[in-house]
């Protein structure tokens, strides 16, 4: 069967869109509102309330909601679950500059643009009539759309499923995922109360040219992971008028990113795929205002994908990065101060600094060993009382204050640095086809793909690594105990502020496919998606899998 979803799709995409969902503001309560009522009308759930749910975020500073909506199908008596998945947030639309009025209106954004000088690429899309402009169109609205017109489609013929489906649109995946992470909860309550059997999940998220002649459409299977290493680097103050009297942190931060910074030795690979190197993410040194002393510490976090590492394996190979960089900064600066003197006639003496690197768990450990239990029962009591007093704080920062306030610990003072992880991780997925759940997924989209092809005049291409950060990595596990023991033991806010919901992951543990809007300038004030292969190609492609997958 091939669905006529196009008009459908397009108008609710445009309706998505028009709803400013941005991240962490009371947008995406209103777009999830408007999400359940868009199922809320329909006579399945109408007749099933208890199927459907606007699910408040758990743990979370801010008020926003989930939906989930499941549809149970009639062809037998299966439990095989397909988990549906979309986020309804948007990053900001700052970078509309005069134009941030009409980031959400997809009917009056295009023609602004045209009065902008955005290239001829851009002005071709503009012209072919193919794209829909706006802020969410592609990232990911139009993917929820998709989402929400096949479960209308299957609530009104759930005689196609031998199985059930569940659809997750899902808020605060560019933030700290705690949209996800919630409605983890919800699936595995499911799961025990109507004796669900996930099987898979099939994400909507987006995908791009790699090139301006890349002319394929892609599917993904599995996805691509993300840590954000951390680095939290002491010197020495000194007055500037004896600049080589102290060490300056912000020197070895600097350091960190010429080696860190887009180095393709730190990529990772997998399946004959490559993550794309490291990148900065921030970089500043803790004073509060000037002075004409050097600064006593630095910081600095890069974000880093994965294919295969853990964050065990992550961990190693920052630390020795960052032993490397301390290593050159003290030659540097001997180097320095030897030139220096023999410019001034002055007596040369090598510098008393010695390069000295921690894991956030060796650092905690040797604190401990040194302070007993009063050292760990004032970091705990600590970090609860910086949660009560401010939810709302960045996760980034709270794990610096509780790095900064380690220190305050340390015997010694002298130079150091401090690797830790600052944020959420961002699981990589690997499908191998080993299991039997994997084979079933990669055998039912390849079949789904070759069908479309009839259809699509793009070719359509299978990767095994979905290149951007997706909540799709909190559905399965990847790695072992001994790699969760590193993301906890080296993240200073674990137990307060975050910990990862492996618990909940294990019981999902489906294998994930990427089959999302295609478009061009995710995250751009050019953001568009392409409406004929979004709006219509991928409904019957996530279609087209689901039947195989449910048949």
């Amino acid at each position: 069967m091939y669905l006529d979803m196009l008009a459908d799709v397009k108008e609710l995409t445009k309706e998505l869109v028009g709803i400013p969902s941005v991240v962490t503001t009371k947008g995406e309560a209103a777009c999830a509102q408007r999400i359940h009522a868009f199922y809320s009308k329909l006579p399945y759930f109408q007749e099933h309330p208890e199927y459907l749910l606007l699910q408040q975020t758990e743990d979370d500073a801010i008020e926003r909601y989930n939906v989930l909506a499941m549809v149970k199908g009639t062809k037998g008596r299966s439990e095989r679950t397909v988990l549906l998945l979309g986020h309804l947030d948007t990053v900001g639309v700052d970078d509309f500059g005069p134009l941030k009025g009409h980031a959400f209106d997809p009917d009056t954004l295009p023609k602004l643009l045209r009065e902008l000088p955005l290239g001829e690429e851009i002005t071709r899309d503009l012209d072919s009539g193919q794209y829909m402009f706006g802020r969410g169109a592609l990232d990911m609205k139009s993917g929820v759309a998709g989402h929400m017109c096949l479960l209308r489609h299957f609530s009104e013929h759930p005689e196609e499923l031998d199985g059930n489906i569940i659809a997750i649109s899902e808020c605060d995946e560019e933030d700290n995922a705690h949209g996800v992470v919630s409605a983890l909860k919800v699936l595995r309550e499911w799961k025990e109360r109507y004796d669900l059997q996930y099987i898979a999940a099939i994400n909507a998220d987006y995908s791009t040219p790699y090139h301006p002649k890349d002319e394929n459409r892609y599917v993904y299977f599995g996805t691509i992971g993300k840590l954000l290493p951390a680095f939290y680097a002491v010197g020495k103050e000194t007055h500037v008028g004896q600049a080589f009297g102290g060490l300056d942190p912000n020197l070895l931060v600097a350091e960190l990113t010429r080696r860190i910074d887009l180095n393709p030795d730190l990529c990772d690979e997998a399946q004959g795929e490559v993550t794309v190197p490291p990148i900065s993410l921030k970089q500043t040194d803790c004073k509060d205002s000037y002075t004409v002393q050097t600064a006593l510490a630095a910081y600095a976090y890069y974000n880093v994908f994965t294919h295969s590492m853990s964050p065990k394996d992550v961990m190693a190979k920052m630390k020795q990065v960052a032993v490397e960089a301390f290593d050159e900064v003290l030659l540097y600066i001997n180097q320095s101060y030897q030139r220096f003197c023999q410019k001034t006639g002055d007596l040369y003496a090598e510098l008393p600094w010695q390069t000295r690197v921690y894991t956030w768990e060796e650092f905690y450990d040797q604190l401990a060993k040194e302070h007993g239990a009063e050292f760990e029962q004032r970091l705990a009591s600590f970090a609860r009382d910086m949660h009560r007093s401010n939810p709302a704080m960045d996760l980034r920062d709270f794990n610096l204050r509780m790095v900064e306030e380690a220190w305050k610990w340390a015997p010694d003072k002298s130079p150091a640095i401090i690797v830790f992880y600052a944020s959420t991780m961002y699981s990589n997925l690997e499908m191998t086809g080993r299991a039997e759940n994997e084979k079933r997924l990669l055998d039912s989209v390849k079949r789904s793909v070759q069908a479309l092809q009839e259809y699509s005049e793009k070719p359509v291409v299978t990767k095994m690594f979905y290149p951007y950060i997706s909540d799709s990595s909190f559905l399965s596990l990847s790695g072992d105990e001994a790699d969760f023991g590193a993301l906890e033991k080296n993240t200073p806010a674990w137990g307060v502020k975050y910990k990862h919901p492996i618990e909940d992951i294990a019981e999902i543990d489906v294998p994930v496919v990427n089959i999302g809007a295609y478009g061009k300038d995710g995250h751009k004030i050019t953001e568009r998606v392409h409406m004929k292969h979004t709006f219509e190609y991928i409904p019957n492609l996530t279609y087209q899998t689901i039947t195989r997958l449910l048949g």
